[in-house]
């Protein structure tokens, strides 16, 4: 009889496939044309394509330990694999952003501003109506987000997004055997 794997040991090629595979749409959008990587359509298409791969891997551990499973080891396999993969991504982007092309974190954070100033603008705020060193440190805290240190605690603040996540994973990946009922 094979021994089953630990919803850690199982999350690790999982975690690594994603994170290969997130990685390689940054990279394809970055030669593709730079200001992808700031668009909101492919946020969203990253974030659906995460869901889908953590589900589909999921059900496949799933499938391979029985059948069924319960929601701490669905909520682990998912956190393991989020985390795995959201290091990969981060050591992708650190050497996108500080190795090939170092000009890039700025353009995507003018690119963020502007998105950030037309946003207030359909909420009916005028930005050229308010004190220009508000606007300057918004402009600044944007630009922070892509040094080493804000890409660090970035990730950080990921690792709760990635908790919230994978309760939601969690619920949608258990399966509990009705046969144990009684």
């Amino acid at each position: 009889m094979e021994e089953q794997q630990s919803p850690f040991q199982a999350a690790i090629k999982p975690g690594l496939t994603i994170g290969l595979v997130s990685l390689a749409l940054t990279f394809i959008a970055y030669f593709i044309d730079s200001t992808l990587l700031g668009s909101a359509w492919f946020g969203l298409v990253a974030i659906v394509l995460f869901f889908v791969l953590i589900i589909y891997f999921g059900k496949e551990y799933r499938t391979e330990i029985g059948g069924f499973m319960s929601f701490g080891t669905a909520f682990n396999f998912s956190f393991i694999a989020m985390v795995i993969s959201g290091l990969i991504g981060l050591l992708g982007q650190i050497l996108l952003f500080h190795v090939i092309d170092p000009s890039l974190a700025s353009v995507l954070a003018d690119q963020a501003f502007e998105t950030q100033m037309s946003m207030m603008e359909k909420f009916g705020q005028n930005p050229d109506s308010m004190d220009p060193a508000i606007l300057e440190q918004m402009r600044a805290s944007t630009s922070k987000g892509f040094t080493l240190s804000g890409q660090l605690m970035s990730f950080g603040f990921g690792l709760i997004v990635y908790a919230i996540i994978a309760l939601i994973l969690g619920a949608i990946l258990k399966k509990k055997d009705k046969s144990l009922d009684y």
